[in-house]
């Protein structure tokens, strides 16, 4: 069944109201914080729950907080990821909207543990409405005394600024994200340093998911064996996954790490459209490798998935059935992501490109033999070879579809069309 801590108030309109939220117990571990605990305290507390980063790389939250060093004369920053933008998930956007002070008293707390007194929310620039409702929180927030100067009386000063990206997909990666911040151009950075020690204006800066620091305030509320009772020992908690696709309820679940992903397409989201067969499974967003039918109940958490071939990622989890065309579905990821790609790594600017001149061409009946081994070819020459994690992700669903569906390609590249003779597709 669902298991609704995170999204428990997001369908109450009322919930964006800030009396409504203190009524159901907003900002009560935002006091708790302040007045009774040390900032070692909450990162030891958020380290021993094992709340893992929900943005896509699952690193554990208190950990990362744990690498600002402590001996830093420079100021230090928390920035809130919030530039949702890979394709098939849509959850952060419906925390900022229905339950935006869920979302503020995270950055509060996180921002306390780390000793930063200027904090800032990058919202994807076309997410008009998580914009202005999160701007709207955050000024009932001060106006109550829980965000300026003095909060709580406890001496302890918090500012929070509301940032809007410029609607590329690289700004979801932290260190494009902080260039953007800057005012530069989105790009990503070399790392090391790694942005705790060295990030937004060269200070000590932490980087986290909206559905991350989300989960900081239940968990100083309830404490982290409440958060370690649910989903599995190595990936703790509940998961929001962003369902769409051939199924008949698509929407945002939440469900404790570990649940089948059988329940999750069939129990909550009904089932594939029309009585089709699933033909594959994007789990984790659409940079994440395919599953098959038979991988259905595979346990929604990092290992599992792992294991299983694919990763968790973003929690976007995109049903394909039987009328899809694999070949085609690829096309339509290797466009979005050449067309995103920021320019600066020869291997992808380059190679995004190539890929998807070859993929078209063998989609619309122009491919010739050798064009797989191309692909696969380029692929392996971009993989691990980018100074961001894009490249991998444009190719990862490329390899995986070949691998899986080789039998496609090579039908499209012979009689010049598709196998699938009843193609449904979506957008």
């Amino acid at each position: 069944m669902e298991k609704k801590i995170l999204l428990k108030y997001v369908d109450d309109p009322a919930q964006v109201e800030l009396d409504t939220a203190v009524s159901r117990g907003a900002y009560t571990a935002w006091e708790k914080t302040l007045k009774s605990m040390k900032p070692d305290e909450v990162i030891d507390e958020v380290k021993r729950s094992g709340v893992r980063g929900r943005g896509g790389a699952g690193f554990p939250a208190g950990i990362k907080w744990g690498f600002v060093p402590k001996d830093s004369p420079k100021p230090r920053y928390l920035v809130c990821n919030a530039d949702e933008s890979e394709p098939g998930t849509c959850k952060d956007r419906v925390l900022m909207e229905g339950d935006p002070h869920l979302v503020v008293e995270g950055m509060c707390i996180a921002a306390y543990a780390i000793g930063c007194h200027l904090a800032f929310i990058y919202v994807r620039g076309e997410f008009v409405k998580p914009y202005r409702t999160m701007e709207k929180a955050i000024d009932e927030a001060y106006a109550r005394g829980f965000l300026g100067k003095d909060i709580f009386g406890t001496g302890y000063d918090l500012d929070i600024i509301v940032h809007t990206g410029g609607g590329a997909y690289i700004c979801g990666e932290e260190t494009a994200l902080l260039n953007s911040l800057e005012g530069e151009r989105g790009m990503s950075r070399i790392r090391p340093p790694f942005p705790a020690v060295e990030g937004l204006y060269g200070c000590p800066t932490i980087v986290n998911n909206v559905e991350t620091l989300a989960c900081v305030p239940h968990v100083i509320n309830n404490g982290a064996g409440w958060y370690t009772s649910m989903g599995t020992e190595k990936s703790p908690g509940t998961k929001i996954f962003s369902l769409s696709g051939h199924v008949k309820r698509p929407g945002n679940y939440e469900v404790e790490m570990g649940t089948p992903l059988s329940f999750l397409i069939n129990d909550l989201g009904g089932g594939p459209l029309d009585g089709q067969k699933i033909k594959a499974i994007i789990p984790g967003g659409s940079s994440t490798p395919f599953l098959l039918p038979d991988q259905i109940d595979t346990p929604l958490d990092y290992e599992s998935l792992a294991a299983a071939g694919s990763m968790l990622g973003s929690g976007g989890v995109i049903v394909l059935d039987q009328r899809t065309c694999i070949v085609w579905a690829i096309e339509r990821l290797i466009h979005f992501y050449r067309h995103e790609s920021c320019g600066k790594c020869t291997p992808c600017r380059e190679g995004t490109g190539w890929l998807e001149r070859i993929i078209s061409s063998i989609e619309h009946g122009q491919g010739q033999p050798g064009d797989i081994e191309k692909l696969e070819s380029i692929c392996e020459n971009i993989l691990g070879r980018t100074v961001c994690p894009l490249g991998d992700a444009a190719v990862m669903p490329i390899q995986s579809a070949i691998k899986l569906f080789r039998d496609e390609w090579e039908y499209h590249i012979k009689n010049k069309t598709c196998m699938v003779k009843t193609k449904f597709e979506f957008v």
